[in-house]
């Protein structure tokens, strides 16, 4: 069973940082991209960074310069380190990787979520 455990989360002062990681373990071939999701109350679940096998990321707009992704390839796993939060950066951060699991078969899978609060 392949699954996605994320950790790092917790509570931090406006201005603060914390570094999220998600490891993936269990059976496949390799990992394709991954990355980041949040999602904040009465919210929709967007998007925070991703970064493919390669190392190339993208991050949506209001995250640019503030977080940053990165890949452990060798021990399959995905870090976002997050700086000068802000309180409008208060979610349920979800870790998510395309995994490929066969030649033919490639899943989308989520980790648990992890909760992430920037208050004074």
């Amino acid at each position: 069973q392949v699954q996605l455990v994320e950790s790092g989360g917790g509570l931090v002062q406006p201005g603060g940082s914390l570094r999220l990681s998600c490891a993936a373990s269990g059976s496949f071939l390799r990992i394709n991209a991954m990355g980041w999701y949040r999602q904040a109350p009465e919210k929709q679940r967007e998007l925070v960074a991703v970064v493919t096998s390669g190392g190339s990321t993208n991050y949506a707009d209001s995250m640019k310069g503030r977080f940053t992704i990165s890949r452990d390839n060798a021990k399959n796993t995905v870090y976002l380190q997050m700086n000068s939060l802000k309180p409008e950066d208060t979610a349920v951060y979800y870790c998510n990787a395309d995994v490929q699991m066969s030649i033919w078969s490639m899943r989308p899978l989520w980790g648990q979520g992890t909760q992430v609060t920037v208050s004074s």
